[in-house]
């Protein structure tokens, strides 16, 4: 059985999480098939879409990903979306129940944090790394100074990240990134315009591959 650090390790390997947040499973299983094609291996599935655990359950027999939960605030969400096959945990805020529920079922912890204070109480409560959520309202300055004072830390920003910017948050210090809307558009999925959903998922990854390259391991 994998332990909490080695699967945050292989989350970290993969680099990019799409974040399926769609207002229909039918639409989040779409999304995840364009972006397996353009090349993703893990997808953080989240609570919000209607059937979630239905829909992890049945993504995570696909023996090539690796699939995770978002939006879980409770210890009874962890429990149900990690009997469904879910191998991490994520969640927008800090939730010390969740923090125990997934230490309970030797499974990571994401918690999403902002603030020194909250990456403090995060860590606390038990997250194996930490998601800095909305990203995008406080820029790559902001998880400079984070790691300024939380050097051991895995940080994974979320929200507003994409092909254009995946570089700059690399050298700022992210361990991975969490892109969502930036990449899973809902609009293009209803179109069907597989081409620019898959050219833009390419586009992410082409980025990060090129930022860590130049980054110093």
């Amino acid at each position: 059985m994998s332990n909490p650090q080695h699967i945050l390790d292989q989350l970290v390997a993969h680099g990019v999480v799409p974040v399926i947040r769609t207002s229909t499973a039918d639409l989040a299983r779409t999304s995840v098939a364009w972006l397996k094609e353009a090349g993703f291996r893990t997808f953080e599935i989240t609570m919000t879409i209607p059937d979630a655990p239905d829909l992890i359950a049945e993504l995570a027999l696909d023996t090539e990903l690796m699939i995770g939960a978002g939006t879980v605030f409770t210890a009874a969400d962890a429990d149900r979306v990690v009997a469904a096959g879910a191998r991490y945990v994520v969640s927008p805020c800090v939730s010390a129940e969740v923090g125990a529920a997934c230490r309970r079922l030797n499974v990571p912890s994401l918690m999403g944090t902002l603030t020194p204070t909250e990456v403090f109480h995060a860590l606390q409560a038990g997250s194996t790394a930490v998601k800095v959520f909305p990203a995008s309202t406080v820029g790559t300055g902001h998880l400079k100074a984070l790691r300024s004072v939380f050097p051991k830390v895995t940080f994974m920003p979320t929200g507003g990240v994409d092909a254009s910017s995946v570089g700059e948050w690399v050298k700022a210090g992210a361990a991975c990134v969490g892109v969502g809307g930036k990449l899973v558009d809902e609009g293009l999925i209803k179109k069907g315009d597989k081409e620019t959903v898959i050219a833009a998922g390419k586009a992410l990854i082409e980025a990060y591959k090129a930022a860590k390259i130049q980054v110093p391991v």
